[in-house]
């Protein structure tokens, strides 16, 4: 079986045939370029003993992303800790604002929550960012190359989010359970 699926990054698509994923990256302006990934899903356990040799011939992580078919760094690579949790913050604190505005002069109390969960949920699935993340320049995109993260996924995703945990527990290409649950990789857009 195999099957070519558009990438959300612009310049990579991905062709799986029976299992063994081929990356096809097409630089723009030049020729595409076939680099075959024999390792994408990972351990989602960082550090793992798969990933102890530093030769990349072994088949060591030496950026994340890198099992993805994602630049080392720059726009579309895989988002750094620092800005993904400026970002929640931002978010938090917009949801908190929000919130407070419907419920003054009282407290907002769990209705942050719930703003937290639209503010979050929405924009995650038809623009794939949340406003802080909009903000600090990331963005999620779906690993199967669709557009749109949709409701579904960023319904999971939030969720697993809410409960901290799963977004703590990461692998070598910076995914928190949350984003491999959904399906989807944070991406710096800038």
């Amino acid at each position: 079986m195999s099957a070519v699926l558009p990438a959300h990054h612009s310049r990579v698509s991905r062709t799986l045939t029976g299992g063994r994923i081929i990356v096809i990256t097409v630089p723009f302006g030049e020729q595409p370029r076939v680099d075959p990934v024999t390792r994408w899903t990972g351990s989602w356990i960082a550090g793992s003993a798969g990933q102890s040799s530093a030769d990349p011939a072994d088949g060591a992580v030496r950026f994340p992303g890198e099992r993805l078919g994602l630049p080392a760094e720059g726009a579309g690579s895989v988002a750094g800790y620092g800005r993904r949790v400026a970002a929640f913050v931002l978010d938090l604190l917009l949801s908190s604002l929000v919130a407070s505005l419907f419920t003054a002069p009282r407290l907002p109390e769990n209705w942050s929550v719930l703003a937290w969960v639209v503010l979050t949920v929405v924009p995650t699935a038809a623009f794939g960012m949340t406003p802080g993340m909009t903000l600090l320049g990331l963005r999620v995109a779906r690993l199967d190359g669709r557009t749109f993260v949709g409701i579904p996924r960023a319904l999971v995703r939030t969720v697993l989010l809410f409960l901290v945990v799963p977004a703590v527990v990461t692998n070598a290409d910076r995914r928190g359970f949350h984003d491999r649950a959904a399906g989807v990789v944070v991406l710096r857009s800038r």
